[in-house]
């Protein structure tokens, strides 16, 4: 930045760092017609250094806000194809023998880049999706017994197929927890779609689009996400909503201490993308879903079927401060 601006004095809301976030906001909706929420929400995974799952039907644009979020964020992008032959080497990498210089060199799998597209991971067998829980978590990959850093800021954005869809391997829990929200977009509304029939290509569009970051200042807009304020009131309810999901009848495995710990990182970072002051119980809502909905296990004998009607059971159920 110009001007001797840092962190604490770039005004925001005008020239600084939330207008920005705005042009990416509203560059990533020219591209992904009608989902502003869902954007809003992806948004905020990766400002609270989150990884991100889309699941939903093929054809939708999960493809498409991957790409279109490497882009206008101007970080590099790798997209692997998860199918059911990938082997992990063909992820992080493997040691090729160079006879000229008699010895193994090191080359870098598709992982080695700020944004990974994990297509289709729910494709690919347990042993190859395993491959991506080390990079997720520690943001690093161990190879021949070398450890090797990932670059900064790093991004894994999953898509995944329905899991009643022919030729998918469930995620283990393990890995589900790796990501801190889940999406669906679901189907456009008459209007947009309408304007995606009539309109411009929207790979043709994004070819088009400029870039509205940087990596350096994305990792600054997330230390400013990280210092919204949350109030005790705040924390109380969301404590109060982690205990709902533990002692509910409704829900046989509730929110772990890292899912609460998510569900705070990602509540702050809605309130940094919404312009707030600090966090509103209206982010915590906003979030709580995507951030708790892969993480919960319905009881056998409920009625709340799908995630998103076991979290508004939930929301439901816990008075709001």
């Amino acid at each position: 930045m110009q001007g001797g601006t840092t962190l604490e004095t770039l005004p925001l809301g005008k020239e600084g760092y939330r207008a920005a976030l705005d042009r990416a906001r509203a560059a990533l909706g020219g591209i992904i017609l009608g989902k502003d929420g869902q954007i809003a929400l992806a948004l905020a995974c990766l400002l609270a250094r989150g990884h991100l799952l889309i699941e939903d039907l093929p054809g939708l644009g999960k493809t498409m806000l991957a790409q279109s979020l490497a882009r206008i964020l101007g970080l590099s992008f790798r997209r692997i194809q998860f199918t059911s032959d990938l082997l992990p080497a063909d992820i992080v990498g493997v040691s090729v023998f160079r006879q000229g210089i008699g010895e193994f060199e090191f080359q870098p799998g598709p992982v080695f880049s700020q944004l990974i597209l994990a297509d289709e991971v729910n494709r690919a067998t347990p042993k190859a999706q395993s491959a991506l829980l080390e990079a997720m978590e520690e943001y690093q990959v161990s190879v021949d017994g070398q450890t090797r850093l990932l670059p900064e800021p790093f991004f894994v954005v999953a898509t995944q197929n329905p899991a009643d869809q022919i030729g998918t391997f469930p995620l283990p829990e393990s890995q589900l927890d790796r990501f801190l929200m889940r999406l669906e977009l679901g189907y456009p509304n008459e209007q947009n779609e309408r304007e995606l029939i009539t309109g411009d290509d929207r790979r043709m569009m994004l070819e088009e689009v400029e870039a509205v970051t940087t990596p350096d200042l994305l990792q600054k807009l997330q230390q400013v996400a990280t210092r919204m304020h949350i109030s005790e009131p705040l924390v109380d309810y969301v404590q109060a909503l982690v205990r709902q999901t533990r002692e509910s009848p409704e829900i046989d495995i509730g929110l772990s201490p890292r899912g609460a710990l998510a569900l705070v990182a990602a509540a702050k970072a809605h309130a940094f993308v919404e312009h707030h002051s600090g966090v509103y119980p209206d982010d915590v809502q906003a979030v709580f879903a995507a951030v708790a909905g892969h993480r919960l296990k319905p009881a056998s004998n409920t009625s709340h079927r799908s995630a998103a009607e076991l979290c508004q059971h939930v929301l439901d159920t816990v008075a709001i401060p």
